[in-house]
């Protein structure tokens, strides 16, 4: 593996990033924070340190799979030091461990955050933590093969390490095509969100503010009590339902947009989402009503709302649903697990896993009555096969196996049980806001350095989904 390369590649992110970093600038002019300077300052370092990285160490023609795994996983950890570095620099967050800590939330599209007032920032930070959701959405890796010819013929291992879900669909033969479709759509998604809002009297800063975090399941608001703050029917169903959209595979929402809506139907996966989705609102409706809601139009509000909310794994609130009836939390604890479906960028053990784990089960127990018979486990008409279950069966473990951990590693920190086990899932999910003391109208400022670094691990995990970052701990790795 070429370390030299990987820094290359490295270098030329942090160019990337450095660009980034001057989007806010139209905000930061006239703010009484020297959030100018900030910004600039930011900027400046992640573009010598990425020139300085391009030029001292050497590029090559192809990407093995090792050193694709090695650049998303460094790639995501330096953006989220580098990202840090306004928050800093504008003395918006003094701690750089809860900047890193925020920064890590945004571009994993977590939404935990440390801040306690959050209308108290000025808003081009606000912007900024908006906008690493949006770039993190959809992945950061997915947008340099879109305009980084250099990574060349290897592309395919950094979009297949970095494409949330089982397995990664090609759209087109060139994987550079393959991610311009993909962002195409996204952002087509996010035009369409904002003009939505705005059309529901939301300013344009906080209408393209909130589409960045919808979109890209992140959760990120400019008010501190998020969504809720609006008191807006009509925009809760604006999100509600871009929540939702946001939650599919976004190669159906190309082929809708090419005139193929039938796509959606025709896919197994999309099925059970909807099934889901739509089984868990009747659920939380049915026990909410005439206990925390009289009218059945503001119960299907709530419900929906936090449904796709906690499904997909944006983290948005608007309603304290600690309050609601124990089963409705359990139900919302189990959605947590879930996520959204392979392709999209939602995080969770995604839709597919969880539906192929349900067939598999039912071909065991086939086996049991008829041990001769052969049956197949298949997504749609297609038969799974054999690696990709076991890939998946190894993925449930790991995901249980680091759950538990984490939380083990949260309860030494001082956190009470329910605390750090839901604080472990909701950044291992890169869902947001949790239970207890980290529920959706708490945040994690109360939680100990050594608890924000092992949530800061869990929250890369989970974007990651695990094998690519738990591979490099391998010493068979870094072996020739």
């Amino acid at each position: 593996m070429k370390i030299t390369f990987i820094l290359h590649i490295l270098g030329a992110l942090l160019v990337c990033l450095a660009l980034a970093l001057l989007t806010p600038l139209p905000f930061a002019f006239g703010e009484q924070q020297d959030t100018v300077s900030a910004f600039t300052l930011s900027s400046s370092i992640c573009l010598i340190t990425g020139l300085a990285l391009i030029k001292i160490f050497k590029n090559k023609k192809e990407l093995s799979v090792r050193e694709g795994f090695a650049v998303v996983t460094f790639g995501w950890l330096t953006f989220a030091i580098f990202g840090a570095l306004p928050y800093v620099l504008s003395g918006s967050i003094s701690s750089p461990l809860d900047a890193i800590f925020e920064t890590m939330s945004g571009f994993t599209t977590t939404g935990s955050t440390i801040v306690a007032n959050i209308e108290a920032l000025p808003r081009s930070i606000l912007f900024w933590r908006s906008l690493t959701h949006w770039l993190g959405g959809m992945g950061i890796i997915v947008l340099s093969l879109a305009i980084l010819p250099m990574l060349g013929v290897g592309g395919m291992q950094l979009f297949q390490a970095e494409v949330p879900g089982p397995t990664a669909d090609r759209l087109k033969p060139r994987i550079q095509d393959t991610a311009k479709l993909l962002w195409g759509v996204y952002v087509i998604f996010t035009a369409l969100e904002t003009l939505l809002l705005m059309a529901g009297n939301m300013s344009f800063y906080d209408a393209i503010c909130h589409s960045f975090a919808t979109l890209a399941t992140g959760g990120f608001s400019t008010r501190n009590a998020s969504i809720a703050a609006y008191d807006s029917a009509y925009i809760d169903w604006v999100i509600t339902l871009f929540m939702f959209l946001a939650g599919v595979n976004f190669s159906l929402h190309y082929y809708a947009l090419k005139g193929r809506i039938g796509e959606y139907f025709r896919n197994e996966e999309f099925r059970f989402y909807l099934l889901i989705s739509c089984s868990a609102v009747a659920i939380l409706m049915w026990m909410n009503q005439g206990t925390v809601y009289d009218s059945v139009v503001d119960n299907l509000r709530y419900s929906a709302f936090q449904t796709a909310s906690i499904l997909t794994t944006t983290g948005f609130a608007t309603a304290d649903f600690e309050l609601w009836p124990v089963l409705t939390q359990y139900i919302l604890l189990f959605l947590m697990f879930i996520g959204g479906c392979a392709g999209s960028t939602g995080g969770g053990m995604k839709v597919a896993r969880i539906l192929l784990l349900f067939k598999h089960g039912t071909v065991q127990l086939y086996h049991l009555i008829h041990p001769r018979a052969i049956r197949l486990v298949k997504l749609g008409n297609n038969p799974v096969d054999q690696e990709v279950m076991q890939s998946i069966l190894g993925f449930f473990a790991l995901f249980m196996g680091v759950f538990v951990t984490a939380s083990f590693l949260m309860a030494a920190s001082g956190m009470d049980l329910v605390s750090g086990a839901a604080a472990v899932i909701a950044t291992l999910g890169n869902i947001g806001p949790g239970l207890g003391s980290v529920g959706p109208v708490d945040n994690f400022a109360h939680v100990s350095a050594f608890g924000k670094s092992v949530l800061i691990l869990c929250m890369l995990l989970g974007r990651l989904e695990l094998f690519t970052v738990l591979v490099l701990f391998l010493p068979s790795f870094w072996r020739k």
